[in-house]
């Protein structure tokens, strides 16, 4: 019996899910990802009920969305995201393992071992075993080396990798939260080995601009790795739910280790007031202005989104439905999107 709970029917998938999604295509490889991936980051542990979880991920692939973005660490407790998704793979969407786009990563902290963190040959490839045990699949479309690891020599990091894929336990190689220096390097010694690097997963959106500043969007370009961008909506910060100055009992800035009550001052709520403004003269949500902002850029293949119902995945992925922004709307979006307002950059 599964851990969060009994399963009711094996899932039939909607007919034309294919129909309303866009796909984009990773970098220099032959691989199309979805323009909207979905990551079980947060609301996908033990503290969540699973037929809720389980109803968002269906509907999510009844959507389209066929990449499902995991780690080791997500939980809570570590590995719990997982063990759910291979729950959900077992009891509904086995019949389209051939239609799904499965990613984990590795080398964040999971428990007090040495062999439990960082960019070490043990810790990725064990990992992976675990992974793959606990989603219940042979292998994973992408596996990622979660972050840097200053202490492990790089090619040790890049040689697991190369391992992931060449033995067949991963279809590509992909890195995350890596500065645009070690990205690069990273990807010439995994070109150098056969295994082009796919993908970066760094943080980006209105109010975090790294990979702009950093040049991250330039390398991405030329090195031919695609981006799949996280928190594009700023931990909720880029939505409606902080905009008349209360905090709501369940909102993240109460319980989450990446927003606090007082990320949320005067400053953030007259910024983000503005960008709504604009996101209302087009019709759309603050949400779905946040999203289309950083799609438009051609270097970013996906955005990872989460959701806590299914009426906020149908509201996050209409996002693409409305006109291109302007080099008006962009001009003032970057008039109010300063970088560093409410995150922790």
């Amino acid at each position: 019996m599964p851990a969060h709970g009994p399963f009711e029917t094996t899932h039939r998938a909607a007919d034309g899910r294919y129909d309303g999604q866009e796909y984009r295509r990773t970098g220099n490889s032959g691989l199309d990802l979805p323009a909207f991936s979905f990551g079980l980051w947060q609301k996908f542990g033990t503290d969540h009920p699973y037929e809720t979880q389980r109803e968002i991920v269906l509907h999510a692939f009844d959507l389209g969305i066929t990449h499902f973005d995991n780690a080791n660490r997500y939980g809570p407790p570590h590995r719990a995201a997982e063990k759910f998704f291979g729950t959900v793979l077992r009891r509904d969407l086995a019949p389209y393992r051939d239609e799904l786009i499965l990613s984990t990563k590795a080398g964040n902290p999971i428990g007090p071992s040495p062999y439990h963190r960082g960019g070490s040959r043990k810790s990725l490839l064990t990992s992976l075993d675990h992974s793959l045990r606990d989603l219940g699949t042979d292998y994973v479309d992408i596996f990622y080396s979660h972050s840097p690891d200053p202490a492990t020599p790089l090619e040790e990091t890049v040689g697991a990798l190369v391992t992931a894929v060449r033995s067949g336990k991963a279809l590509y190689a992909g890195i995350s939260n890596y500065a645009p220096e070690r990205a690069h390097e990273a990807a010439e010694s995994l070109r150098r080995a056969g295994v082009p690097l796919l993908v970066h997963q760094p943080r980006y959106s209105i109010f975090d601009r790294r990979p702009e500043i950093n040049g991250l969007l330039k390398l991405a370009a030329e090195d031919g790795f695609g981006l799949v961008v996280y928190s594009p909506l700023a931990q909720g910060l880029l939505t409606n739910k902080y905009l008349d100055g209360t905090i709501p009992p369940d909102a993240r800035a109460r319980n989450s280790a990446f927003l606090s009550a007082d990320d949320i001052d005067d400053t953030y709520r007259e910024r983000a007031t503005a960008l709504n403004e604009i996101a209302q003269r087009r019709g759309q949500s603050l949400a779905q202005l946040a999203l289309q902002w950083v799609l438009r850029q051609p270097q970013v293949t996906s955005a990872l989104i989460g959701a806590s119902s299914t009426w906020q995945l149908d509201h996050n992925t209409r996002a693409l439905d409305f006109p291109p922004l302007t080099d008006e709307e962009l001009a003032l979006i970057d008039q109010h999107g300063v970088h560093g307002t409410g995150v922790r950059v």
